[in-house]
Formats: C-alpha cells, structure tokens, sequence
C-alpha cells in the first residue's frame, strides 16, 4: 500500500462516489423506463439495470474499502491495518462483463436458437476474459501480469471478431431506423474495452507507487462509467426507435 498525497486520495475517493452515483442514477433510469418499450425488449432493459445495479453495489463496497484502508498522518494518507480489496472489481467484472453482451444480443431481437447460441458463446468468452486477468492483476510481478494479459487478450480478440464479423449480417439487419445506434453500441463496447487493458498493463511498463494506483483506480473506473452506464443507454435508446418503429408498422396494418 503507497503512501498517498491528500489530493491523491481523494482523486480516486471522489471517482468511486461519482461512479456509485452514475451507475445508481442509471439503474432507475433504466428500470423506470422499462414499461416505454415493447414486451420483447422488455429483458433487455432488464439486463441493463442489472449491470449498473451490480455495478453500483460494487462501487459503493470499493469506496467503503478505500476509505478503511488508509488513515490521515502528518498530511499524507498512509496504509491503515485494514488492505484495500481490489477483488471487488473482479467479481463485478464476472458478473457484468458477460451480461453487457447480453444485453445487445436482446435488444437485437434475434430468432430464440440465434439468441441462446450468441450470447452463450460471448459470454462464456468473457468469463474467460475476466478470469484470466485476475491473476496478473495481483500478482507484484510485471512478468505475470504481462503474461496473464496478453492471455486474457485472446478471449478479447475473439468477442472482437464476434461483434464485428460474427454479428455483422444480424446488426445489418436490424430496422434502419436502430442500424446505426447498434453498431455505435457494438463500438462503444470495443473502444471502452480497449481502455481497460491501457490501465491493466500501466504497472507492467514501469508506472509505479501513488501514480500507478491513481492510473488504475480512476482509470477503471471512467472505463467502467463508459462501458455499463453509456452503454445502457444506448440499448435504452436501441429499444426505444425499434418499439417505435413497432408501433408504427402497427398502425399502417389497423384497417381504417
């Protein structure tokens, strides 16, 4: 445990509250806003309030355990008797990262066969994902880390590939009106997953001490913001034009 500046402390403090704060916020946004759309993309909506209520939770224990694990001394935060728990993240991760994909593989509303299929084969890649990191991210060897990234990289590689030729026909297929906000969705998810392994291999490159920990803390956390708030409400929004568009199929096809 480093010795932090107050400004440092409260840097990354003041991130994991206006994490806790987004990802609660957005978790009734999204549930409220469940009965706007059609019964089909009712799960989706579901899911995505899921995510951020995981999420929140997770924030709120990651600042409880920051602010145990340090104590104010001669101006400086240092190391208090209690460790910061940083598996906290990991087991939102477990959680999260495979229902994220979920929840754009609902909003698409594939054929049930299609649905199952894509969202087992995603999911179960980002467990691995997720699960292979761990190791390097506690690990004080920048070897280990190196090697446990790069690891985990493959499975990343691989929903890479999945979202963008895997899925390309279905999102191809999407109503015109919803194509372009479910690739900006797919992207979204590729970009601010991208930023994760930024932060993860920080350590690894010589980044050390006070500044690596701010690095990673703020940095996991403006990733996270992005990848499960910013992207609920883009399946919010994917839900929303397609029920529109439902309901206005519907009223061409009532007789007059």
């Amino acid at each position: 445990m480093e010795t932090l500046s107050i400004g440092q402390y409260e840097l990354i403090y003041n991130a994991f509250s206006f994490g806790f704060a987004t990802l609660a916020a957005a978790t009734f946004f999204f549930w409220l806003g469940i009965g706007q759309v059609k019964p089909q993309y009712k799960t989706a909506l579901v899911v995505t309030g899921l995510v951020t209520f995981i999420a929140a939770y997770h924030y709120f224990r990651i600042g409880q355990s920051w602010n145990e694990a340090y104590v104010l001394a001669d101006g400086a935060y240092v190391a208090s008797e209690k460790t910061f728990n940083s598996a906290y993240r990991y087991v939102d991760w477990l959680l999260t990262v495979p229902l994220l994909l979920v929840e754009l593989i609902l909003v698409m509303s594939l054929t049930r066969s299609e649905t199952v299929s894509r969202a087992t084969k995603l999911g179960v890649l980002a467990l691995i994902m997720v699960a292979l990191g761990y190791p390097g991210e506690v690990s004080d060897s920048g070897s280990v880390r190196w090697i446990f990234g790069l690891l985990s990289m493959i499975p990343f590689l691989w929903i890479v590939y999945e979202l963008y030729v895997g899925l390309g026909k279905a999102i191809e297929s999407q109503p015109e009106s919803a194509r372009g906000l479910v690739r900006t969705a797919r992207n979204v998810t590729v970009a601010s997953w991208c930023f994760y392994p930024v932060v993860y291999f920080a350590g690894a490159i010589g980044l050390e001490g006070a500044t690596a920990t701010v690095v990673v803390e703020v940095g996991y956390t403006i990733a996270d913001i992005v990848a499960k708030a910013g992207f609920g409400v883009l399946i919010f929004l994917i839900a929303m034009r397609k029920s529109e568009d439902s309901e206005a199929k519907e009223t061409l096809t009532v007789p007059a």
